[in-house]
């Protein structure tokens, strides 16, 4: 965040230079106003410039392999121009990559989902996908083990829509 708003005041700043050289080229015709005004472009321009490409950068920084499964789009009435096209400030990817199968449990997936959002360290949680009962079943906390014939012990499963993107993606077979 700290980076952003360096940006920022370098791109504001920058702007302002251009204009400084431009009014002085024109020898003082254009008025003085428009150096600040264009300092304040240059920084909204910034601005919106990295809301809009966050998702593209944060999703290019990704291990291959991953796959987008659902994704926040923001609209708010201090940033009128999402109305138009909405920002994405946070997103769930699956990483199918690294997905693990046991031999003995061929339904039942065991794969990294990476929670994403804007201006926080990404997380990641391992759960697994029952492909044959649509369930979700995050390995957290201590109670939670892989038996020895690949039977998950402890974990909650969440009822999932067959339709489910996260589903789909870690049972789609490689």
């Amino acid at each position: 965040m700290l980076f952003e708003f360096i940006a920022a005041l370098v791109a504001g700043v920058a702007l302002a230079g251009i204009m400084m050289l431009i009014r002085w080229m024109s020898r003082g015709r254009l008025p003085r106003w428009v150096v600040p005004a264009a300092a304040g472009i240059g920084m909204l321009a910034y601005a919106v410039w990295s809301e809009y490409s966050w998702f593209a950068r944060a999703t290019n920084a990704m291990p291959p392999g991953t796959v987008v499964t659902w994704k926040n789009e923001e609209r708010s009435f201090w940033r009128p121009w999402s109305y138009y096209a909405p920002v994405i400030n946070r997103f769930t990817a699956v990483d199918v990559a690294h997905a693990q199968r046991h031999p003995n449990q061929p339904g039942l997936v065991i794969a990294d989902i990476l929670l994403s959002a804007r201006w926080k360290t990404p997380a990641r949680i391992k759960a697994v996908f029952d492909c044959n009962g649509n369930r979700r079943g995050d390995l957290l906390g201590e109670n939670v083990s892989v038996a020895g014939d690949g039977t998950i012990v402890g974990a909650e499963w969440v009822e999932v829509s067959a339709d489910d993107p996260a589903l789909q993606a870690a049972c789609r077979e490689s």
